[in-house]
């Protein structure tokens, strides 16, 4: 089964502040869960990788992080669709750990977890550091307009990487579902 690696925050939910540290501060993008459900459906595993350095900030603590997965979990479950794994970063910057995004420590987690390579799947994100991640573990790096997503669009356009052009981009993740499910890829990833 073909994996599709997401970002969490300002992709699969709203990015109401700096860090979401309770179940009810939790809200999905409209559409999102939907999205997700109906990847899953049509054959995809999706793992979310995403940074929490709240945890090591104090912001919240391990139960509440599993509570707010969990809600993540049940909503796409009530929808007819499955998470194949979170992987998470504990770290905050000062740590200077492989797993934080840009680093590609959870991506490497992922690939050892399911026993694939990413090489080619589709890395979904709002922040140039999922792009970052995307092109260091050899994924498509894709860019929703969610979250941060305009900001860092509006990055890439004052500042262009070269490595980033062409980078797929849409509004949120309901519509880069729409596509994928409608132009599914030719040969698997």
């Amino acid at each position: 089964m073909p994996l599709i690696v997401l970002d969490r925050d300002g992709v699969i939910n709203q990015q109401t502040s700096d860090h979401i540290t309770s179940v009810e501060e939790w809200v999905p993008v409209p559409g999102s869960i939907e999205a997700m459900a109906a990847l899953s459906r049509a054959g995809y595993q999706l793992a979310i990788a995403t940074n929490q350095d709240g945890l090591a900030l104090g912001l919240l603590d391990l139960d509440d992080l599993e509570a707010i997965h969990a809600k993540l979990r049940a909503l796409v479950e009530d929808a007819g669709g499955e998470v194949a794994g979170i992987f998470y970063c504990p770290h905050s910057d000062e740590d200077h750990c492989r797993c934080r995004k840009p680093k590609t420590g959870l991506l490497d987690v992922i690939e050892a977890e399911f026993d694939t390579s990413l090489h080619g799947c589709y890395m979904v994100g709002d922040r140039l550091k999922d792009l970052q991640v995307a092109l260091a573990k050899d994924c498509q790096p894709v860019l929703v307009k969610t979250g941060h997503g305009t900001e860092t669009l509006q990055q890439l356009i004052d500042e262009p990487d070269e490595r980033l052009i062409g980078t797929a981009v849409f509004d949120n993740l309901a519509q880069f579902s729409q596509f994928l499910l409608q132009n599914p890829p030719s040969s698997p990833q």
